[in-house]
C-alpha cells in the first residue's frame, strides 16, 4: 500500500496522523477570493517530481496522477516489486478518477487567449481525460494487464478495489495495482461549493469537519492519491510477499433514487452484498469506516444502514473524513488504506470532532478518542452521487 494525502507525504507519516487525531483541512483564501461559499480545504504539498521522473514522462501527468505516482511508487516499495518484475509479468491496474478539471480548464483558457491549439503541447490530452492516472502509470510502471479507470464519483476507489479483486477471483489476473486520485484545486470543486455542500466553519478549519455530530453543517473538499496492490494468494506467496490483508468481501448497489440525496436502502444492499459473499457474522467485524462525510443527510442515512446491520452489537464505528474532509474520488482507496494501517498496528483512528451525537449517531458505537484495539476484520463504506454504493470487506492475513 501507499498513500499521499493531507495526513501526510507517506505511510508512517499518515498513520501517526491517524493515531494522534491530527487534522488536514485548512483554509485557503485563494477560493474566498474566487467566489467560494467555503474557503475550507485538505492541505497538500505539491510534489516535487523532478529528478524522481522522466521529463517526458512527468508532461502527461495531472495533478492527481502526481499524488498517484507517488502513492504507487511507495506501494510498490512496500511489495517489493520493481521494474524488472512488472515487465516480466502480467500486472494490471485499475484506477478510481472522476474528473481532470484543471487540465481541461487550463487548456480552454490557452486556445481562447491565443486561438492556436498547437499550443497546448503534447501532454495536454493525457492530462485532461478521466483516465489519466491509469494510462499514465501504465506506461510509467509498463503493466501490460487490464488498464482502465473507474469513475463512479466519491465511491470511485473503492469500487477499483472491488474490481480488481473480481479479476483476480475469477482467474484472470494475478496482480492488480489499484487505487483512487483526486485533484485538489478549486476548480474541481467549484460545482460542489454552488450546492451549498461545504462547510463554512472556517474560524476553525480542523473543526469543521464533523461526521455524526449533531452539529455538522458540510463536508471538506480534499484529496491526493492511495493505492493498494491486490495479487493472488499463490502469486504472493511465491514472491514471499508481506501480506496485508485478504479482501474477503465486495458489495455494490445503486440507490434508484434521487441523484444527489442518498437512502438507507442502497447503502444496506451494499452491506449485505459484501456480508453474504464474505461468509462472516457482524459480530466479528472489529472496526467499520464509514463514509460519513460530514453532511447531515448522508451521515444520517448510514447511520441508519450500519445500525440496521448491527443492531446491538456495535462495532467500534469512525470516519475518517473527519481528519482528511472528503477524499471524493480518492476516498474508497485511501480509507482501505488508513484501515489496514489500523490493523497493522492494533487501534481505531478516532472520529474527531464528535462531541454530540443526533438521534441516528446515538445508536452507533462511534470512536471519539483513538482506541487501542486488536483489528482483524474491518468493513469499509463508500457511497457517492448518482446512488453508487460500494463495500470493501478485509481480514488480517494469517499465514
Amino acid at each position: 500500500m501507499g498513500v499521499y494525502s493531507c495526513l501526510g507525504k507517506n505511510l508512517e507519516e499518515v498513520r501517526n496522523s491517524l493515531y494522534t487525531g491530527k487534522s488536514g483541512i485548512g483554509f485557503d483564501q485563494g477560493r474566498k477570493d474566487f467566489g467560494f461559499r467555503s474557503g475550507l480545504t485538505g492541505i497538500l504539498e505539491k510534489p516535487q517530481l523532478k529528478g524522481k521522473l522522466d521529463r517526458r514522462l512527468r508532461i502527461g501527468l495531472a495533478e492527481q496522477g502526481e499524488y498517484a505516482y507517488l502513492s504507487t511508487l511507495e506501494a510498490l516499495e512496500n511489495a517489493k516489486l520493481d521494474i524488472g518484475y512488472l515487465e516480466s509479468h502480467e500486472a494490471g491496474i485499475i484506477f478510481g478518477n472522476d474528473s481532470s478539471a484543471l487540465a481541461v480548464i487550463e487548456a480552454t483558457d490557452t486556445i481562447r487567449l491565443k486561438k492556436d491549439t498547437t499550443l497546448l503541447g503534447s501532454g495536454s490530452i493525457f492530462q485532461s481525460m478521466n483516465s489519466t492516472v491509469n494510462m499514465n502509470l501504465a506506461t510509467i510502471f509498463k503493466l501490460k494487464g487490464v488498464n482502465f479507470t473507474v469513475s463512479a464519483a466519491c465511491a470511485s476507489g473503492s469500487h477499483a478495489a472491488g474490481l480488481g479483486y473480481l479479476f483476480i477471483k475469477e482467474g484472470y489476473q494475478e496482480m492488480v495495482i489499484c487505487g483512487g486520485a483526486q485533484e485538489v484545486n478549486m476548480y474541481s470543486m467549484g460545482s460542489f461549493d454552488g450546492l451549498s455542500a461545504f462547510s463554512i466553519r472556517e474560524s476553525e478549519p480542523a473543526k469543521a469537519s464533523r461526521p455524526f455530530d449533531k452539529s455538522r453543517d458540510g463536508l471538506i473538499p480534499s484529496g491526493g492519491a492511495a493505492t493498494i496492490v491486490l495479487e493472488s494468494l499463490e502469486s504472493a506467496l511465491k514472491r514471499g510477499a508481506n501480506i496485508l490483508g485478504e479482501i474477503i468481501g465486495y458489495g455494490f448497489s445503486s440507490n434508484g433514487d434521487h441523484i444527489s440525496n442518498p437512502n438507507v436502502d442502497g447503502p444496506y444492499r451494499s452491506l449485505m452484498r459484501a456480508m453474504k459473499q464474505s461468509g462472516i457474522n457482524v459480530s466479528d467485524i472489529d472496526y467499520i469506516n464509514a463514509h460519513a462525510t460530514s453532511t447531515p443527510n448522508g451521515d444520517m442515512f448510514e447511520a441508519r444502514a450500519i445500525d440496521k446491520l448491527c443492531g446491538d452489537i456495535k462495532t467500534p464505528v469512525s470516519s475518517t473524513k473527519s481528519m482528511t474532509g472528503h477524499e471524493c474520488w480518492m476516498a474508497g482507496a485511501s480509507e482501505i488504506v488508513y484501515s489496514l494501517l489500523m490493523m497493522r498496528d492494533s487501534f481505531v483512528a478516532p472520529n474527531i470532532n464528535f462531541e454530540t451525537p443526533d438521534e441516528d449517531s446515538a445508536k452507533l458505537n462511534i470512536i471519539a478518542k483513538t482506541l487501542e484495539k486488536k483489528i482483524d476484520i474491518f468493513l469499509s463504506n463508500s457511497f457517492g452521487f448518482g446512488g453508487t454504493n460500494s463495500t470493501i470487506i478485509i481480514k488480517k492475513f494469517v499465514q
